[in-house]
């Protein structure tokens, strides 16, 4: 019996030991495989990503160009030499401050002699307005009286020539005198006959105006005085006018942006800038005022842009920084450059007004309307088929890559809206496994 027992014992021994491997191979067996679906798992977590419900804020991208908000070209309005000139390049101006005093040495001499002009025409309107004033009146019986008295004296002189004359000719018939003396005689009576002449003329005159005095000026007289007044009073300030116009002052407040001409430069009268500086400018400098940001959105974009729309600034030169601004023109004309189509969009700055320099490139950011709660992928998921179709890889239950058409919606940043296709929690591939082979797309961008 005891011999039975343990011959029985040495033939269990084998199957338990063999059953023995067998378990420990099941167990590693087992454990590989789930290694192996681990590792498989974590392949494919690692390569896709979650399709997700979230809030979606609608942004349009575009660059833009600082610009300044209002410019102009400082000229003269009349061609002329710099004599003084009192900006330079970054100097912040105000409005009406003189920026430059051209030559006026011409039209000074101008303003003198018709003012001059303009004091004798008033002079001579406060004559014939004053004409019958007592003392205007006693001074004109005064010149009457002085030229009766000339003529008196001219007619005693002119009666003694004619007294000589007589005398001489008695002689000179006698022979006590010869002819040239006797000459002398009549010359003298004629000069005296002459000087009679003027004096009575002179008198007439003067008995005229102290008429004219006593009677009081006539209208037309004062009329045409009137308007001989007012024509040198145009007369001057016509002068003026083009004397004012050769001191240059700035048209509105903002900074030189640049300068085109020196003192002694001869500068013509146009608003063109001249690029270079020297003898003779087309301007003497470039005034521009405040800063904004102009960009062309595309055409398929331009309906998400608004009036108001506040906009997220970015320059390279302040790369930390974003600077804020809002929609503040939408050009109500398309442009086309190149086959495209786009439109003008000008933002206003609300902040970097003091950092941010004209002709800087800035990368603007939109905000449209927010989308809420509606599913998203990266645009880096979404995969084009050559025969136009769009969709995305999705793993299956087996971890491969499948193609899913879907529908797009509002693309945001790197990220877009799914209308179709996808539910909440799919996992879509950014790239696909190294295994599996894409039918039917040569090319895949997942990068």
């Amino acid at each position: 019996m005891k011999s039975l027992s343990l011959k029985k014992t040495k033939i269990l021994i084998p199957w338990i030991g063999g059953l023995v491997l067998v378990g420990i191979g099941t167990i590693a067996t087992l454990d590989y495989l789930e290694t192996k679906d681990n590792n498989a798992e974590e392949l494919i977590t690692s390569q896709t990503v979650l399709v997700k419900s979230q809030d979606l804020a609608v942004q349009i991208q575009a660059n833009g160009t600082v610009q300044a908000l209002r410019t102009t070209n400082l000229s003269p309005e009349a061609p002329g030499r710099i004599v003084e000139l009192y900006i330079r390049e970054g100097d912040r101006i105000e409005r009406g401050q003189v920026i430059a005093l051209m030559e006026s040495d011409r039209l000074q001499a101008q303003i003198d002699r018709y003012k001059a002009a303009l004091q004798k025409a008033q002079a001579n309107l406060a004559r014939i307005i004053a004409g019958n004033r007592p003392e205007f009146i006693a001074a004109a019986e005064a010149r009457v009286k002085t030229a009766q008295a000339n003529v008196a004296v001219a007619q005693t002189r002119l009666q003694r020539t004619q007294e000589e004359t007589q005398r001489n000719q008695l002689l000179v018939e006698q022979g006590a005198i010869s002819r040239n003396a006797f000459n002398d005689f009549a010359t003298k009576e004629a000069e005296a006959q002459a000087s009679l002449e003027a004096e009575l003329a002179r008198l007439a005159e003067q008995q005229e105006n102290l008429a004219e005095a006593q009677q009081g000026s006539r209208l037309e007289e004062i009329a045409q005085a009137e308007a001989e007044v007012a024509e040198a009073q145009a007369e001057l300030a016509s002068i003026q006018i083009q004397l004012d116009k050769t001191t240059v002052r700035a048209p509105f407040g903002g900074i030189i942006t640049r300068r085109y001409a020196e003192a002694g430069d001869y500068v013509d009268s146009t608003t063109a800038a001249s690029e270079t500086e020297g003898a003779t400018s087309t301007s003497i400098g470039e005034l521009s005022s405040g800063l904004e940001i102009e960009a062309k959105i595309p055409e398929a974009s331009i309906a998400q842009i608004k009036l108001g729309q506040p906009v997220d600034i970015k320059v390279d030169a302040y790369s930390q920084e974003t600077f804020k601004g809002e929609v503040r023109l939408i050009a109500p004309r398309a442009i086309k450059e190149e086959n495209v189509t786009s439109f003008r969009v000008k933002v206003a700055l609300k902040t970097g007004q003091e950092k941010l320099k004209s002709g800087m490139n800035t990368r603007l950011t939109f905000t449209d309307e927010l989308i809420q709660d509606t599913l998203t992928i990266p645009l880096a998921t979404v995969v084009t088929k050559p025969n136009g179709e769009t969709g995305v890889y999705v793993a299956d239950s087996q971890g491969k890559a499948q193609f899913q058409a879907i529908k797009l919606g509002t693309a945001s940043g790197d990220r877009t809206q799914v209308l179709s296709g996808l539910t909440q929690g799919d996992r879509v591939f950014t790239s696909p496994p190294p295994d599996v082979t894409i039918e039917g797309v040569d090319t895949v961008n997942f990068d």
